[in-house]
């Protein structure tokens, strides 16, 4: 693995992201990677090791330029209960095995930008969301960390009302325009003290409604992974929202909602953090 680095989406180009500013892929490896971001993650092991010999200087950008640094994965895996004190809060019993749905990769959304609410009833979820970075097909616990890209901050958002709906539709619910968040960019492991034990979340015009620990997941990342490459094959650059830790809206008493004119922020130490106004859907 390579030295520390960031991994954004610049203008929907890929992008080494600095505190002093981007290195644009492609033309630091003179068209070998890039500009996509999925040429990167397809190619995840020699991009990494090309790297190293970027000789770029890095041009000044904006974070609001920014879009989410896995744009179009072939497979988006997302998490329910998979936080105890989560699980008890909506009065559900601890899983035996993950909670698996999906959200339909049209919902993901920029790092710092608007959603736009489809209904009164749009609850927050924040989570640590893995990009993976090879292949991985029935891969073991103790292998899973060589199979991640990287780690990236995301938001479950969630239509409460159509997720309930009919038996449950979580993948619709949660799968609305914008209903997916990620970014800022895509964190190497090797970047993070601990992937293991990240904090995590999220605040509504500054009041913090959701603070918690990865440490405290019941089915940690290489678990996930193990686990869902069982059964399917993870690519490069699909997404796992491994899910969302207690504190969510739908949860509380009375229920409390996004509303038009908040600002929602989410992060993850070591990652970075999002920004989202809170708008009325048409």
């Amino acid at each position: 693995m390579m030295g520390t680095m960031k991994l954004g989406n610049l203008d929907g180009r890929a992008v080494l992201v600095s505190d002093v500013g981007a290195i644009d892929v492609a033309h630091a490896s003179a068209g070998e990677f890039g500009p996509s971001l999925r040429s990167v993650y397809d190619r995840w092991d020699d991009f990494t090791a090309a790297a190293l010999a970027f000789d770029a200087v890095p041009s000044p950008f904006v974070p609001e330029q920014l879009g989410p640094p896995s744009p179009d994965p072939r497979q988006v895996f997302a998490i329910g209960l998979n936080y105890r004190a989560h699980a008890e809060e909506t009065g559900q019993d601890v899983p035996d095995v993950p909670a698996t749905f999906t959200k339909f990769p049209s919902c993901l959304n920029v790092p710092f930008g608007e959603i736009a609410l489809p209904a009164d009833t749009v609850d927050w979820e924040v989570e640590l969301v893995v990009v993976i970075g090879r292949d991985a097909s029935d891969v073991a616990a103790t292998d899973a960390w060589d199979h991640v890209a990287g780690l990236t901050v995301g938001q479950d958002i969630s239509e409460r009302t159509t997720q309930m709906a009919a038996g449950r539709q979580f993948s619709l619910g949660k799968s609305y325009a914008g209903f997916g968040p990620t970014g800022p960019w895509v964190v190497t492991v090797d970047e993070v003290a601990d992937p293991d034990d990240l904090a995590l979340g999220c605040s509504l015009d500054g009041e913090t409604v959701q603070d918690a620990r990865t440490s405290d997941l019941i089915f940690p990342v290489p678990e996930l992974i193990a686990r869902l490459s069982a059964i399917v094959t993870l690519r490069p650059g699909d997404l796992i929202f491994t899910g969302t830790p207690s504190g969510v809206g739908v949860a509380r008493t009375p229920p409390r909602f996004l509303a038009p004119g908040q600002v929602l922020e989410t992060w993850v130490e070591g990652i970075g953090r999002l920004r989202h106004h809170i708008t009325k859907g048409s």
